[in-house]
């Protein structure tokens, strides 16, 4: 049977560049998201857990997200975790609703940002190539194993770069847009 699988590879690559979508998500550009919330975990009930597991989040306003916290014993963990998140915010305490202001981004904290954008786009690249290198791996191995032949490893090799081009450019695209924004272009 041979090893070469070309819908795995493509899996893998969209993985890289669907967690890529995800990490930018994450990064501030001035306007309330909540998923500029989702690295953030609350230690609750003995355990750490994702901040979205023991609260209801929500952008109200483009400038404001709310965090509802279901249990009030849970308020005082998770404010305490949304400060210690490096996320530049400050809590507004009120009951068992927290308030986040989204204060406006420096000329600093933006170049800051965009570079923080390159640098998962970098680790995004890097995934990419592993996953090509594995799929040219395999190819050999399988020519190696005569299951086929040099003309046909040499065809799917480009096939499975063509892949990797297309998948980097999307990478490069999806950054782009990201910087773009945060950069307020």
């Amino acid at each position: 049977m041979a090893q070469y699988d070309k819908a795995d590879l493509e899996r893998r690559m969209l993985g890289a560049v669907e967690a890529l979508r995800g990490d930018l998500a994450g990064l501030r550009t001035g306007r309330a998201n909540t998923a500029l919330l989702e690295p953030v975990n609350v230690t609750v009930y003995g355990a750490s857990m994702p901040l979205n597991q023991v609260a209801t989040i929500s952008a109200p306003e483009p400038r404001m997200l709310t965090v509802q916290v279901w249990d009030k014993n849970n308020v005082g963990p998770v404010d305490k975790a949304i400060r210690s998140a490096g996320l530049g915010l400050n809590p507004i305490v009120d009951g068992q609703n927290i308030r986040l202001p989204i204060p406006d981004l420096t000329e600093e904290r933006r170049k800051e940002l965009a570079k923080l954008a390159s640098q998962y786009a970098e680790k995004a690249r890097i995934a990419v190539r592993n996953v090509r290198r594995d799929g040219m791996d395999s190819l050999k191995a399988d020519e190696k194993k005569g299951e086929i032949s040099e003309d046909e490893r040499k065809r799917l090799e480009t096939e499975v770069q063509k892949l990797t081009d297309s998948t980097v450019a999307d990478i490069d695209s999806v950054t782009q847009a990201k910087e773009k924004e945060i950069l307020g272009q």
